[in-house]
């Protein structure tokens, strides 16, 4: 099946332009990327050669409908899509200006760039003077995750899939990065709830690790002191407590007994 008849199964008739340039891709597929590594057939190839061509030149392609085509799972797509557009050298582009008007936070523009810039600034600071020169920020996948961090500080609804889409991106690297940006420019996008919730979990776990010499203290009391027990009837006491009430019960009948 070449070329042209798959544009016209996925509903892209009459873009001769995009097929010359889906073609074009393909070829150099064939030169700079051996498929059977991923395996795919050429009826996928084709597809995906379909969908970078259409992302370069800003025509809509109906991604759901070429997962149907491929037989394939939509992780499978992705997985495929991202090593077969980097083993051609094809690097995806997304602009914030258009993730903006694309999802209605036009407002949000200048403070994703803001951020963006900050992150770099941060992570290359982090990073050995030999290693800076290697980073590279291009990558769309940044400009998705800042942008979806900024929509979340802001309260604003962004879909995380179809970002995750639009990058061509997994969620594993996703989420990766997100944990990044967040780590280094947390007092810029974080949230005074997500701070709380840390240092509630780390209360937590403090109390968690008192409670064992806690117990120790009052075992030690009971032991020396009685009168120190105080139970209440409508809890339910765990084993040691249990065991130590009925020992000292056994104690008061055998002394009273004696007496």
């Amino acid at each position: 099946m070449d070329i042209s008849s798959i544009a016209a199964k996925l509903g892209l008739n009459n873009t001769k332009t995009l097929i010359r340039k889906a073609a074009e891709l393909r070829r150099l597929s064939d030169v700079q990327f051996d498929s059977s590594i991923i395996g795919v057939g050429e009826v996928v190839k084709a597809i995906i050669c379909l969908e970078i061509a259409a992302s370069r030149l800003q025509i809509i392609f109906d991604r759901s409908a070429a997962i149907r085509m491929s037989g394939m799972s939509d992780k499978a797509y992705i997985r495929c899509f991202n090593t077969m557009q980097n083993g051609i050298g094809v690097k995806a582009r997304l602009d914030v200006r258009e993730l903006a008007i694309q999802f209605g936070c036009v407002r949000l523009i200048s403070f994703v760039n803001k951020v963006l810039s900050l992150y770099k600034d941060r992570f290359l600071a982090a990073l050995p003077a030999s290693r800076r020169a290697n980073t590279d920020f291009s990558r769309p996948v940044f400009t998705a995750v800042t942008f979806f961090l900024c929509a979340k500080k802001h309260k604003l609804k962004v879909d995380k899939h179809k970002l995750i889409e639009l990058s061509g991106t997994s969620e594993s690297e996703f989420l990766t990065i997100m944990n990044s940006i967040t780590d280094l420019c947390f007092d810029v996008i974080g949230s005074s709830k997500e701070k709380k919730d840390t240092q509630g979990v780390k209360g937590h776990r403090e109390l968690l690790d008192a409670l064992p010499s806690k117990r120790l203290r009052q075992d030690d009391s009971d032991a020396s002191d009685d009168s120190s027990i105080d139970i209440e009837d409508d809890i339910e006491l765990p084993c040691y407590k249990k065991h130590k009430q009925m020992e000292k019960e056994e104690y008061m009948e055998w002394k009273s007994s004696k007496l």
